[in-house]
């Protein structure tokens, strides 16, 4: 055997042996538990979701998942810790979609979505409900585009700057020429508390968030950014049957794991999130909420991050945003 053939050999022989190592670890893991990070404060929805999907995913695992709260920053400073994180499966990352709105829209936001983590599993994803104080003189999307035209005084409100709400308003206006005027808060909470008192007369809100005043009637409902009506609201719209097509939007919550996480661990744990997803309480949840659970493999999951970051990063250089 000439020495060529030799290193081959040695090459073939350690490859299979740094599989089998990666397998049998994989098969072994957890052996502790797992510290699932979330990047917003404690009690919101997203923090309940998290919460939900660890302690089935504990049952599952055999070991505890505890949650991390590591709110501030627009979710970047949480985000930047789970990429830091050792790439072993025990520190993981929940996301939502402003994981990648927040990147897009900040280039300083200390994480890059490309490079700096391993997709896992995206746990479930619903839609924005576009609605108005009821004292704007709109019922449609097609009304309300006229109206901002003619009174060119129409502000609509988000949970801050690169917030999904904040972005999907603009991408509206780039998609329609509505003369809109971005208000953003610290939050969805006082967001949605100015939009009831008037202050501001959209939201391109996530149904958690609004649900509670569509219920009571307290806001005009325009439309549903799904592709289809939503059973929580039948008789609502969608973007596309109501004059603006392509307008198809979602919010989602994921988990995310350091880059450099080895490829058969990512696998279990996506088996076992995509599992825990289509079980109660988190799959009543999900429901209840206007959202479903939504099972992709890792690779898909990847897809879905890289064309969301296209889109939206599209938007914050055509509405030239810029956070200082």
């Amino acid at each position: 055997m000439n020495i060529q053939s030799k290193k081959l050999k040695n090459l073939l022989l350690t490859i299979l042996m740094g599989a089998s190592i990666a397998s049998a670890n994989a098969a072994s893991f957890p052996q502790k538990p797992i510290t699932l990070i979330v990047p917003f404060a404690p009690g919101g929805g997203t923090d309940s979701i998290a919460r939900d999907l660890s302690k089935t995913l504990s049952e599952k695992l055999g070991q505890s998942v505890v949650v991390d709260n590591r709110g501030g920053g627009g979710g970047s400073i949480g985000a930047s810790m789970g990429s830091k994180a050792a790439p072993d499966g025990y520190t993981l990352l929940f996301v939502t979609s402003t994981f990648v709105t927040h990147a897009a829209t900040d280039e300083s936001a200390g994480y890059n979505i490309e490079k700096d983590y391993a997709p896992v599993a995206m746990i479930g994803r619903g839609p924005l409900l576009v609605v108005s104080n009821k004292s704007v003189p709109v019922k449609t999307l097609s009304e309300l585009i006229q109206f901002s035209n003619q009174t060119r005084d129409i502000n609509y409100c988000s949970a801050g700057l690169g917030s999904i709400n904040h972005l999907s308003g603009e991408l509206f206006k780039q998609k329609t020429g509505a003369n809109l005027t971005h208000i953003p808060y610290k939050g969805s909470g006082p967001a949605t508390i100015d939009l009831l008192a008037g202050r501001v007369q959209v939201f391109f809100a996530t149904i958690p968030t609004i649900l509670p005043y569509v219920e009571t009637d307290r806001v005009n409902v325009l439309a549903i950014t799904s592709e289809k009506r939503s059973p929580l609201f039948p008789n609502v719209p969608t973007a596309a049957e109501a004059g603006v097509p392509g307008f198809n939007l979602s919010t989602w919550w994921g988990i995310v794991a350091p880059a450099g996480t080895p490829q058969a661990i990512v696998k279990k744990l996506n088996e076992s999130i995509n599992d825990a997803a289509s079980k109660d309480p988190l799959k009543s949840r999900l429901a209840k909420e206007g959202a479903q659970a939504y099972k992709v493999t890792p690779a898909e999951f990847q897809k879905i991050l890289s064309s969301e970051l296209k889109l939206w990063q599209s938007v914050v250089k055509s509405a030239n945003i810029k956070i200082d």
